[in-house]
């Protein structure tokens, strides 16, 4: 079984994309009020956006330090 890559998958617009697609239906059937589903669509992707922006930062920061060599 494989590994799922979380930091790939919450950096990826198309994940965001698929649990807006989820999410939305649920709350039509729910009968949510159309503006609270505006909402709710709008802070999903809005908690998305911070949270790949924040893990493409870091893999950056990672990737931009050097390993340090240790002398013997």
């Amino acid at each position: 079984m494989k590994k799922i890559d979380w930091a790939r998958k919450l950096t990826s617009r198309k994940f965001w994309a698929a649990v807006v697609g989820f999410v939305t239906p649920i709350m039509t059937l729910a009968q949510v009020p159309d503006n609270t589903a505006v909402q709710v669509t709008a802070i999903i992707m809005a908690g998305g956006t911070l949270i790949a922006y924040i893990i493409g930062e870091g893999l950056t920061d990672a990737a931009a330090v050097e390993p340090k060599i240790e002398e013997k």
